[in-house]
């Protein structure tokens, strides 16, 4: 594994480096300037907030082909009852707040650090990051943000306070976003995004994809 060098922005190439478990390297920071650079290879970090600073290019890779996207009977009556509304980019400091404070299953704390929701605000800042707001009665009940890279979406964390309040807003931006986005990187599996019609892809296609949408920014 690589230790990366604070002072210097690089990483391994992550397509002829496998590394331990999808880990490329660790070590570095979270400057913005290096997690754009990181994302743009297809290397995100991931990691405890008092650990060392790991950094992820899994293989496989779970994605969502936008034009795979499932909506159930149910979750359509729901989205047809229009209970909810959705914004995009209205509040990502109350979106990747939500994100850092809400309680997971299996997880007694949070990877999102309060330096890396910084740096991801500052991103948003740049137009770089992006939220998907969820909201029922006026009140934000779910959301979730990410990186745009190119045509691709990288999506970070979500978060409910109430019932599929996080699927119908991925919906909606899915169903927004079809024709202009190629691909949505989940990262790794969920159950929730599965049934939703996201799938594992080899590593080599998803940084092919990845790095086409680079070249046509």
């Amino acid at each position: 594994m690589i230790r990366l060098d604070e002072n210097e922005i690089s990483f391994p190439d992550p397509a002829l480096y496998d590394g331990h478990e999808g880990i490329v390297a660790f070590g570095g920071d979270l400057s913005i300037e290096r997690l754009w650079f990181a994302y743009q290879l297809g290397i995100f970090p991931w990691h405890n907030p008092d650990e060392e600073i790991l950094w992820w290019c899994p293989d496989p890779r779970f994605v969502l082909y936008p034009n795979e996207l499932k909506v159930s009977k149910s979750m359509r009556k729901i989205l047809n009852r229009n209970i909810f509304t959705f914004t995009e980019n209205k509040n990502f400091r109350e979106v990747i707040k939500n994100c850092q404070e809400v309680k997971r299953k299996g997880q007694s704390g949070t990877w999102l650090s309060d330096k890396l929701m910084d740096s991801f605000i500052k991103l948003h800042e740049y137009g770089l990051a992006k939220s998907v707001e969820v909201w029922q009665n006026d009140e934000l009940v779910g959301g979730f943000y990410g990186l745009q890279v190119g045509n691709v979406f990288c999506g970070e964390s979500m978060f409910a306070k109430v019932s599929n309040a996080s699927k119908a807003g991925f919906i909606h931006f899915v169903e927004t976003h079809k024709n202009d986005l190629e691909l949505i990187d989940c990262q790794s599996h969920t159950e929730h995004l599965e049934s939703l019609g996201a799938r594992m892809i080899p590593k080599k296609e998803f940084l092919k994809i990845l790095h086409k949408s680079n070249e046509r920014r």
